[in-house]
């Protein structure tokens, strides 16, 4: 079965190639052709996120038939009704999905949409609690007066937009691209 494989993780700090490794070997088992990795260094709140938009592009052209994702949280923290919607996108395009995580997925059938509704409903509320933790520690770290600050030397930390584009596809992503157009 011709499959993409999408990782996503939120920030630079996070390795997504864990998801990546983890995913191409479980395709391999169950005999899937990768066509595509689609990689995403970007928050799941986003609803525009390159790559993810770039394998939905690829999608309706239909240069593979099947998504593989390490888990729905993964896949999306935007809440349940743009997670169905982006699924249900995928199944009216005459493709699967797979939650490597969740393969409960595969087996549930009429109350396929329940469960993805209670969990997508939960990435989300993580979302929310994660950026409450983090704000409470800018805030702590306020007090203390180190934001800005870093080690011994006290240079100033570097900034999201000091970093450059985020990575969101492989090194050699025009190449790729090229061989994914021709199939």
């Amino acid at each position: 079965m011709k499959t993409a494989i999408y990782t996503r993780v939120s920030t630079t700090k996070q390795e997504g190639k864990n998801q990546e490794k983890q995913l191409k070997k479980y395709s391999e088992k169950k005999g899937y052709e990768i066509i595509h990795i689609f990689s995403d260094v970007i928050s799941g709140n986003e609803k525009n996120r390159p790559a993810f938009d770039e394998m939905y592009h690829y999608a309706r052209k239909r240069l593979f038939e099947h998504i593989l994702f390490w888990d729905i949280s993964r896949f999306s923290r935007a809440g349940t009704l743009h997670t169905l919607k982006k699924l249900k996108e995928l199944e009216n395009l005459g493709m699967t999905w797979e939650s490597y995580q969740e393969p409960y997925f595969n087996s549930i059938g009429e109350f396929k949409d329940v469960v993805l509704s209670i969990i997508s409903t939960l990435a989300k509320i993580e979302r929310q609690k994660i950026s409450e933790r983090t704000k409470a520690g800018i805030e702590n770290s306020k007090k203390r007066h180190l934001i800005g600050k870093r080690g011994k030397d006290k240079k100033p930390r570097k900034t999201r937009s000091d970093r450059g584009l985020k990575r969101y596809a492989p090194k050699d992503r025009e190449i790729t691209l090229k061989k994914l157009k021709e199939r």
